[in-house]
């Protein structure tokens, strides 16, 4: 099959062609009653009735690829259907009918994959969309959504975005990975992964930080791993990802106002309701607002284990965020009084960042100990260092432990069963940091 780098002008315009005669001989209602595998048959049928009438020369393979891009066209999601197809794309960046990008181990690259035209592009942001009860137009420019695999989808259209619609997707991996894999990977040391899987199973309320596309929300399903089936677990989420796999889980989803400017379903509205499910662990899938207060407040009245994701470049950067935050949303509380608030309820700051090299690591893992003054004070438990980069220009470090031997939830590791296996850990990240003689 032909690349979409090498189609030239004339493809596409044969593809128009054919495209609006389809439309005009086809029975669209009666084509959306028919199941997925029958309606691509008739669409077939048509199409190649129409190439032999108008006397359109293809080879076999040109006349399979057209059949292929407008049962896609018409059913599913068009140029997009053959990138949405790959595993190792972790995000599709269309940023106008012409011009498409997609991200492949953590590096941007440009395809040569193209729309029609924008109105095409807006059809297919509009059907992405309407799926999830949502909409996207003039008077509504900006959304976000999710495919039916539940990867992330955010459309602006004109006015917002003037060269034409622009659509990003995060692709949601099919096969959920696990902390093992993290430590396969090279995200994180085995010693640094068991102190993870203590954090998860001794209900250590933790915040994961890190940058766009750091992996915090990859970081935060391994986190629930741990969980045990018998708690009850209540997400919120602006678009549903997170992929738990324990039996009791309600998920929540945010929800934006309707063309009136009513019925919006904010974060905070979900976290305050989900306070009243008798939820046992909250799961928040991005703090980025007021909502961070109810998220303490859960956090420091018997909802242990709570977890969530912020955007922040370091722990400390972390905790000041949630600081800001609560700041926003009209609480008038002295910074004294909210850092008490952050001491008392989150104990651990996961931090993950994506590297230039397009590597994704756990950079800290860092205790929030208390204050001293008006000052939060931390400890690294474990870092990554940085220490150069190949002749590949693949960066090079390591992790290590900071040699703290009991951190703050030792009691909370005793309490669980855990504290061998977190003592087992620390020590032997000790080891793994010393210095090869």
């Amino acid at each position: 099959m032909a690349t979409d780098a090498r189609r030239s002008e004339s493809y596409y315009e044969t593809k128009g062609t054919v495209f609006g005669a389809l439309i005009e001989a086809i029975d669209l209602a009666q084509l959306a009653r028919l199941d997925a595998d029958a309606a691509r048959e008739e669409i077939r049928d048509i199409v190649n009735e129409i190439i032999a009438i108008k006397n359109i020369v293809m080879s076999i393979s040109e006349q399979e690829e057209l059949l292929d891009d407008i049962c896609n066209d018409v059913l599913g999601y068009g140029p997009l259907e053959p990138l949405l197809a790959r595993d190792d794309i972790a995000d599709i960046m269309v940023n106008s009918a012409g011009t498409v990008y997609i991200e492949v181990a953590g590096k941007i690259q440009k395809t040569g994959i193209r729309f029609r035209d924008n109105q095409q592009l807006l059809n297919i942001c509009q059907r992405i969309v309407s799926q999830v009860g949502r909409r996207v137009d003039e008077s509504s420019p900006i959304c976000d959504a999710r495919l039916p695999d539940g990867s992330r989808v955010n459309v602006i259209v004109q006015p917002l975005a003037l060269d034409g619609p622009a659509l990003t997707i995060r692709k949601f991996k099919k096969d959920k990975l696990t902390l093992d894999q993290l430590v396969r990977f090279g995200s994180i040391t085995p010693e640094g992964g068991e102190i993870l899987k203590v954090l998860g199973r001794c209900r250590v309320n933790t915040i994961v930080s890190g940058g766009t596309g750091s992996g915090k929300t990859t970081l935060l399903n391994c986190l629930t791993q741990f969980i045990d089936d018998d708690e009850r677990i209540i997400t919120c989420e602006d678009a549903a990802e997170l992929q738990l796999q324990q039996p009791h889980v309600v998920r929540l989803e945010t929800r934006p106002p309707n063309i009136e400017g009513e019925g919006q379903i904010t974060m905070r509205d979900l976290v305050k309701n989900c306070l009243r499910m008798r939820p046992e662990r909250i799961i928040v899938g991005e703090v980025r607002g007021p909502e961070a207060f109810d998220l303490l407040q859960a956090m420091n009245t018997g909802h242990d284990g709570s977890m969530g994701t912020l955007h922040a470049n370091s722990p400390r950067e972390a905790l000041s965020r949630i600081e800001s935050m609560i700041t926003m949303g009209g609480y008038s509380l002295p910074s004294k009084t909210i850092r008490e608030m952050i001491i008392s309820s989150v104990d651990v700051v996961v931090q993950a960042a994506r590297l230039r090299d397009g590597s994704r690591k756990i950079t800290h893992i860092t205790e929030v100990i208390g204050m001293e003054g008006d000052v939060i004070i931390t400890q690294d438990l474990f870092v990554y260092e940085l220490a150069g980069e190949d002749a590949q220009g693949n960066l090079i470090g390591k992790h290590k432990s900071t040699g703290i031997g009991r951190p703050k939830f030792w009691d909370r590791a005793r309490y669980y069963g855990e504290e061998k296996r977190l003592a087992a850990a620390l020590d032997a990240s000790e080891v793994a940091s010393e210095p090869v003689r």
